[in-house]
Order: structure tokens, then sequence, then C-alpha cells
């Protein structure tokens, strides 16, 4: 994949997480402060714990910290799948999400 078509599918991809998270956090009361600097999001929990996703041109990959670990996810078929356990990001996010603020969410990959 070209540099150029991996930071605007990545670009997409942070749009559609942020806008996701922003609904919920709208919607569902979920306390969740969402910080975007370039093409890195950090999300801020109750606790001061955070998930930190970002992009990575270099490894054309993006890459997710959360307390339970790091996580890499390469762009196949359309999707970003984990390049450890074969989980799909927004799966996986929705997840990391749903235990850290205690409140069921769901992300999906549409902005």
């Amino acid at each position: 994949m070209s540099e150029q078509a991996f930071q605007q599918a990545a670009q997409q991809t942070l749009d559609a997480i942020e806008s996701g998270l922003e609904r919920i956090v709208d919607s569902a009361g979920v306390d969740i402060d969402l910080e975007r600097q370039g093409n890195v999001l950090t999300l801020t929990f109750e606790d001061d714990a955070q998930i930190v996703i970002n992009s990575h041109s270099a490894a054309q990959e993006i890459w997710v910290a959360a307390r339970s670990g790091g996580f890499h996810y390469r762009l196949r078929d359309a999707h970003w799948i984990d390049s450890r356990s074969g989980e799909e990001l927004f799966a996986a996010l929705s997840r990391l999400v749903s235990e850290q603020s205690g409140t069921a969410v769901r992300l999906s990959g549409s902005a």
C-alpha cells in the first residue's frame, strides 16, 4: 500500500473512532475526554486511565495502547486486524472502552 493510501485509510479510521466515541459520550453519558492531536487520539476516563490510538506510518499500522496491553492493527480486506489475535479494531475498541468505562459500548467502522 502506498504511503498516501495508508494515510488516507488511517485518517478515515481515526475520524470514525472519534465521531463514534463522541456519539457515545453524548447519547450514553459515558465519561470519556477525547483529545486529538494529528494522528493521535487519546481517551481519558474518570479514573484518569487512558487509551491511546495512533497511526504508525512506517509500519502501516494503527496502534492501540490500553491497560491490558499494546495492540497493532494492519489493514486487511478493508478491516483493521490485530497482528497477534486477529481481532478487528472496532470490536477490540468496543471491548476496551466498555471495560475501562464500566458501560457497554459498541463502536462501528462507519463515521
